[in-house]
């Protein structure tokens, strides 16, 4: 795939999704239509460093092709992070941001798709799967069972709730869990959910997207799971 250009974004849109989470809307005007696959992502200039290759971040989109110029994306402010607390502070709407993309291969074909999808995502992991998902929905893909685990500490914590919860695809489950919270949802950590649902080590794709931490673990679980690494795609935040 062609490397593509630095463009010019426009933000038209920011919104708080959670506390520290901010979704933002980018407009590339030159473009009539931003055309990317579902799972890809784009990459950020930002004027943080002198070096340019320390000016970089790279962000999921977590819209779904459209027809537009204009994608989402869904930022957490990290403590300490040039990057986001730049974007925080800096970016208002009618702000101009450089950017490349689309970019990346953490993505969905048809022969994919007669699997089972396991989808585990941690944080802003969600991203892409909001893509993918409500992108198979919109068009009306062929798919088998599609399971969205969705780990964080507490409720207000989880990005698109409402949304996800009732997107009306047929064979998607969406299953959020809480490890700092009780509540009326699943409790603890994303890995026995997946390890509940493949007992049986039916056919799967295991697509994990989040912190390193819950990848490494993952990675190593489905591995002892008796399934092997190609049945394993990651998107690695932080």
């Amino acid at each position: 795939m062609a490397l593509q250009p630095w463009r010019t974004g426009k933000v038209i849109r920011i919104e708080n999704e959670t506390p520290n989470t901010r979704r933002y809307w980018i407009q590339i005007p030159e473009l009539e239509k931003f055309d990317f696959i579902p799972g890809q992502f784009i990459t950020l200039d930002l004027p943080i460093h002198e070096k340019p290759n320390k000016r970089i971040r790279s962000y999921s989109i977590a819209s779904w092709p459209d027809g537009t110029n204009v994608l989402e994306l869904v930022i957490v402010l990290l403590e300490g992070g040039l990057g986001t607390t730049y974007l925080f502070n800096n970016i208002v709407v009618g702000s101009e941001l450089t950017l490349r993309g689309p970019q990346g291969v953490f993505t969905l074909d048809d022969e994919d798709l007669q699997k089972e999808i396991i989808m585990i995502c941690t944080g802003t992991g969600i991203a892409p799967f909001r893509s993918m998902a409500t992108y198979i929905k919109l068009h009306n893909i062929p798919h088998n069972n599609i399971y969205l685990i969705f780990g964080t500490r507490k409720k207000t914590d989880l990005l698109y709730y409402e949304e996800m919860k009732s997107l009306q695809l047929e064979k998607f489950h969406y299953i959020p869990t809480l490890s700092r919270e009780e509540w009326d949802g699943r409790s603890g950590y994303v890995h026995a959910i997946y390890e509940e649902i493949c007992a049986n080590k039916q056919p799967a794709l295991f697509l994990l997207c989040g912190w390193k931490v819950m990848i490494d673990e993952a990675k190593q679980r489905i591995l002892a799971m008796g399934y092997d690494k190609k049945s394993i795609h990651q998107e690695l935040y932080g």
